[in-house]
């Protein structure tokens, strides 16, 4: 099976260099309301996408649509919420 061409995106040097400007927008801090966390190390945060991408290039690239979440909170929550939106939106390309 083929990865959608958006999968290799997470691998560009424009990716990786767009994920720490957030991070420093967002003093490497978790913007999950009523976690807060700080945490110098960038392994344990994740830029997020606010409205998942879905493939959608403008809405990938959107810092106004990006925010750092502890990987915690990411790994949980956030992901929790995706799937269980999945049926309102569509699947994954």
């Amino acid at each position: 099976m083929t990865q959608p061409p958006w999968k290799a995106w997470y691998k560009l040097a424009r990716w990786r260099a767009l994920r720490l400007r957030i991070f420093l927008r967002d003093l490497y801090t978790c913007q999950r309301k009523g976690c807060g966390r700080v945490e110098p190390n960038t392994s344990l945060l994740v830029c997020d996408h606010v409205i998942p991408h879905r493939g959608d290039e403008h809405l990938f690239w959107d810092d106004g649509n990006l925010q750092t979440l502890c990987k915690a909170c990411h790994d949980s929550a956030k992901q929790a919420e995706e799937q269980a939106s999945l049926h309102t939106r569509g699947v994954w390309d």
